[in-house]
Protein backbone atom coordinates (compact mmCIF):
# COMPACT_ATOMS: atom_id res chain seq x y z
CA UNK A 1 0.00 0.00 0.00
CA UNK A 2 1.08 3.54 -0.74
CA UNK A 3 -0.45 6.58 0.91
CA UNK A 4 -0.15 9.84 -1.01
CA UNK A 5 -0.59 13.39 0.27
CA UNK A 6 -0.56 16.45 -1.98
CA UNK A 7 0.37 19.95 -0.85
CA UNK A 8 1.24 23.30 -2.36
CA UNK A 9 -2.05 24.27 -3.95
CA UNK A 10 -3.57 27.69 -3.54
CA UNK A 11 -4.79 30.85 -5.23
CA UNK A 12 -2.50 32.55 -7.73
CA UNK A 13 -2.89 35.19 -10.42
CA UNK A 14 -2.59 34.33 -14.08
CA UNK A 15 1.06 34.19 -15.07
CA UNK A 16 2.13 33.12 -11.62
CA UNK A 17 3.71 29.90 -10.37
CA UNK A 18 3.02 27.16 -7.88
CA UNK A 19 4.91 24.04 -6.87
CA UNK A 20 2.90 21.01 -5.88
CA UNK A 21 4.38 18.23 -3.77
CA UNK A 22 3.22 14.66 -3.35
CA UNK A 23 4.61 12.90 -0.30
CA UNK A 24 4.39 9.13 -0.22
CA UNK A 25 4.35 6.84 2.79
CA UNK A 26 3.83 3.16 3.37
CA UNK A 27 6.62 2.03 1.08
CA UNK A 28 9.52 3.36 -0.90
CA UNK A 29 8.85 4.95 -4.28
CA UNK A 30 11.55 2.85 -5.89
CA UNK A 31 10.05 0.91 -8.78
CA UNK A 32 6.86 2.98 -8.84
CA UNK A 33 5.68 5.11 -11.75
CA UNK A 34 3.81 8.25 -10.75
CA UNK A 35 1.65 10.92 -12.26
CA UNK A 36 -0.39 14.07 -11.82
CA UNK A 37 -4.00 14.45 -12.89
CA UNK A 38 -6.49 17.26 -12.46
CA UNK A 39 -10.24 17.62 -12.35
CA UNK A 40 -12.20 20.82 -12.88
CA UNK A 41 -15.84 21.14 -11.78
CA UNK A 42 -18.15 19.29 -14.14
CA UNK A 43 -15.29 17.73 -16.07
CA UNK A 44 -13.60 14.36 -16.15
CA UNK A 45 -10.28 13.78 -14.47
CA UNK A 46 -7.58 14.55 -17.02
CA UNK A 47 -3.94 13.64 -17.39
CA UNK A 48 -1.35 16.31 -16.62
CA UNK A 49 2.03 14.60 -16.40
CA UNK A 50 3.74 11.33 -15.54
CA UNK A 51 7.23 10.21 -14.59
CA UNK A 52 8.90 6.81 -14.50
CA UNK A 53 10.42 5.34 -11.34
CA UNK A 54 13.92 6.35 -12.45
CA UNK A 55 12.81 9.85 -13.41
CA UNK A 56 14.26 9.43 -16.89
CA UNK A 57 10.99 9.11 -18.81
CA UNK A 58 8.42 11.91 -18.55
CA UNK A 59 5.32 12.87 -20.45
CA UNK A 60 3.07 15.91 -20.43
CA UNK A 61 -0.37 16.82 -21.67
CA UNK A 62 -0.19 19.20 -24.61
CA UNK A 63 -2.03 21.82 -22.58
CA UNK A 64 0.80 22.08 -20.02
CA UNK A 65 3.85 21.25 -22.12
CA UNK A 66 6.51 23.93 -21.76
CA UNK A 67 4.89 25.37 -18.63
CA UNK A 68 4.85 22.49 -16.13
CA UNK A 69 7.77 20.32 -15.01
CA UNK A 70 7.42 17.01 -13.20
CA UNK A 71 10.21 15.67 -11.00
CA UNK A 72 10.77 13.26 -8.14
CA UNK A 73 13.18 12.66 -5.29
CA UNK A 74 13.04 9.00 -4.39
CA UNK A 75 15.30 9.56 -1.39
CA UNK A 76 12.64 11.89 0.02
CA UNK A 77 9.74 9.76 -1.24
CA UNK A 78 8.32 12.85 -2.90
CA UNK A 79 7.16 13.89 -6.36
CA UNK A 80 6.79 17.47 -7.52
CA UNK A 81 4.97 19.49 -10.15
CA UNK A 82 6.40 22.91 -10.90
CA UNK A 83 3.72 24.99 -12.59
CA UNK A 84 4.72 28.22 -14.32
CA UNK A 85 2.81 30.70 -16.49
CA UNK A 86 -0.43 29.54 -14.94
CA UNK A 87 -3.69 30.23 -16.76
CA UNK A 88 -7.27 30.40 -15.48
CA UNK A 89 -7.99 27.16 -17.35
CA UNK A 90 -5.45 25.41 -15.09
CA UNK A 91 -7.91 25.84 -12.21
CA UNK A 92 -8.75 22.39 -10.86
CA UNK A 93 -8.18 19.93 -8.05
CA UNK A 94 -4.80 18.32 -8.68
CA UNK A 95 -4.26 14.69 -7.74
CA UNK A 96 -1.09 12.68 -7.52
CA UNK A 97 -1.15 9.00 -8.32
CA UNK A 98 1.16 5.99 -8.09
CA UNK A 99 1.19 2.68 -9.91
CA UNK A 100 2.70 -0.71 -9.15
CA UNK A 101 4.90 -0.59 -12.23
CA UNK A 102 8.02 1.49 -12.91
CA UNK A 103 6.77 2.86 -16.23
CA UNK A 104 4.68 5.91 -17.06
CA UNK A 105 0.93 5.93 -17.71
CA UNK A 106 -1.32 8.67 -19.09
CA UNK A 107 -4.74 7.31 -18.09
CA UNK A 108 -6.31 7.17 -14.62
CA UNK A 109 -6.89 3.44 -14.95
CA UNK A 110 -3.16 2.89 -15.00
CA UNK A 111 -2.80 3.88 -11.35
CA UNK A 112 -3.50 1.95 -8.16
CA UNK A 113 -3.11 4.66 -5.53
CA UNK A 114 -4.42 8.22 -5.33
CA UNK A 115 -4.05 11.20 -3.05
CA UNK A 116 -6.93 13.33 -1.79
CA UNK A 117 -6.13 16.26 -4.07
CA UNK A 118 -5.12 19.88 -3.65
CA UNK A 119 -7.03 22.85 -5.05
CA UNK A 120 -5.32 25.15 -7.53
CA UNK A 121 -7.17 28.33 -8.45
CA UNK A 122 -5.82 30.75 -11.05
CA UNK A 123 -7.48 34.14 -11.19
CA UNK A 124 -7.55 36.26 -14.34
Amino acid sequence: QVQLAESGGGLVQAGGSLRLSCAASGRTLSGIGMGWFRQAPGKDREFVSTISSSGITRSYADSVKGRFTISRDNAKNTMYLQMNSLKPEDTAVYYCAARSLPTIATVPGGYNFWGQGTQVTVSS
